[in-house]
């Protein structure tokens, strides 16, 4: 019998989301990045999957990140934050490391000023989770287990 392989998921979060919790609540939320890793860690447990994660509010962190860990990871949980509108070099180290993954957002960019409408990621994730508040991620990691373990 064929073993099934264990899968590694990646939540990588962009600028000041290290400040989840403490950062506008009503409009961020009150949980802090610290307790919704613990939440996706348990999910990801159930499903016997392994889940790591990586903030930093620096570009090139992130993307060193990527590069350096691109052979551990099946599929991104990521949140670009302020990067979204402004980041060409993480979008082309995304293409380069062809990870598949979901952009997420925890408010509505399109609700927000004008210059947040575009992203430089939404083109070339799996799809895009906007507006739906931390939740988001637990929705995220959903969509990418039943993806993966279908």
């Amino acid at each position: 019998m064929e073993k099934k392989k264990n899968y590694h998921i990646l939540v990588l979060n962009g600028p000041n989301l290290n400040l989840l919790g403490i950062r506008e609540p009503k409009k961020y939320g009150y949980h802090s990045l610290n307790e919704i890793i613990q939440i996706l860690t348990k999910e990801a447990k159930k499903k016997y999957c392994k889940l790591s994660h990586f903030q930093s509010n620096a570009e090139y962190k992130l993307i060193n990140y990527l590069i350096t860990y691109k052979n551990y990871f099946d599929y991104i949980i990521f949140n670009p934050a302020s990067f979204t509108h402004t980041s060409i070099a993480l979008r082309d180290t995304l293409l380069a490391i062809n990870i598949p993954f979901i952009e997420l957002h925890i408010t509505n960019i399109y609700n927000r000023e004008s210059f947040r409408k575009k992203s430089f990621f939404s083109d070339i994730s799996s799809g895009i989770i906007i507006g739906l508040g931390t939740d988001g991620y637990i929705l995220s990691l959903k969509f990418i287990l039943k993806k993966l373990l279908n």
